[in-house]
């Protein structure tokens, strides 16, 4: 690997797959294939992107990073797998589904030198890297208010129960994770505890809209929404302020940011698909490589994936108790999935 790029397989064949897969050709690492439990999808997702249809049972082959982007119940297992085949793994969000599998992952991750990455991508974002920078000059946060929502997807299972929850759970460790990293660098502290209201849909046992308040070390209350019932319109939004500042972020149509209301420059993307670089795929992915070379710690470590889960299953059983507020980290079963926190299923 030290004298060939970076060779990366995909496992999955979804829409985030090809993400990767388009910021795998923008680094220039080659793509190994594509598996996925359906034939047809790997075919069609490989053709789309000029490289290799697999079977879950080709990889990791020669590939060095494989990239797990398959439904969340299937994470720990497939991330088990890889890792001990001798593959480094993204895993993409949400981490798994059950506190318990975390554990596992978190020990996994140990064993083989960290070689495993929480793929948050907004972390490597440009937009997300300069909000970062600036939060710590504002002062102590009086307001913290992030959202991330849209329109129910129209294509997976993300409202099945095997899925293991809804918006929260699946769209909202979005900006559950960039409330944590905004709260680090303003030195708020962690979370320590939360409350929640979830609303669900019509024909399923998912929640399509949440309401969470995050409680920090420091008493700065955050407020996240996530929500599948906003249209057709996404909003992705960041707003932080103190008693001598205010910024703003957005990340859709495309990504800005304001300081006081006057713009902040963010660097243009070169790439022949700019979404890849705003969004992080790009910046996640190079981080990665060099993280495994240097033996590095990534950012996004799994560790902090079941932090966010940590915090999801408390939100989950925080809405099941009429949004009684639970510590974090979550101290109830850490075998049950967040739809069974929210339903009471604890038996």
């Amino acid at each position: 690997m030290a004298n060939r790029p970076v060779r990366v397989g995909l496992w999955g064949a979804g829409m985030i797959s090809g993400a990767h897969g388009a910021a795998a050709a923008c680094l220039q690492m080659p793509l190994v294939g594509v598996a996925s439990r359906s034939a047809e999808r790997a075919a069609a997702q490989a053709a789309r992107l000029s490289t290799t249809p697999l079977a879950y049972a080709d990889l990791p082959g020669d590939a060095d990073v494989v990239v797990v982007s398959t439904p969340p119940q299937m994470h720990a297992g497939d991330t088990l797998r890889l890792l001990a085949a001798g593959a480094s793994v993204v895993v993409k969000k949400p981490l798994c589904t059950t506190l318990a599998d975390a554990d596992s992952l978190v020990a996994a991750a140990a064993e083989h030198d960290q070689r495993v990455l929480y793929a948050e991508n907004l972390a490597y974002a440009p937009v997300v890297a300069k909000l970062i920078a600036m939060v710590g000059g504002l002062g102590p946060l009086t307001h913290m208010e992030i959202r991330t929502m849209q329109a129910l997807p129209t294509w997976g299972d993300f409202t099945s129960d095997e899925w293991g929850g809804g918006a929260l759970f699946d769209l909202g460790v979005h900006p559950l994770a960039l409330a944590v990293l905004a709260s680090g660098a303003a030195g708020a502290g962690p979370v320590v505890s939360v409350s929640a209201s979830l609303i669900g849909g019509e024909g399923h046992n998912s929640d399509e809209h949440a309401e969470v308040e995050l409680t920090f070390r420091s008493g700065l209350v955050g407020h996240v929404v996530s929500s599948w019932q906003a249209g057709p319109a996404h909003v992705w939004d960041v707003q932080l302020s103190s008693a001598t500042g205010v910024l703003r972020a957005d990340f859709w149509p495309q990504p800005s940011l304001e300081h006081n209301g006057e713009p902040v420059p963010l660097p243009a993307s070169g790439l022949p698909l700019p979404f890849v670089e705003d969004l992080g795929y790009f910046g996640q992915l190079r981080a990665f490589a060099d993280d495994i070379a240097t033996g590095r710690t990534p950012f996004m470590d799994v560790a902090f994936g079941r932090m966010i889960l940590d915090i999801v299953c408390a939100a989950y059983s925080s809405a099941g108790h009429g949004g009684a507020p639970e510590a974090v980290p979550f101290n109830g079963p850490r075998d049950r999935t967040p739809l069974q926190l929210w339903h009471g299923d604890q038996e």
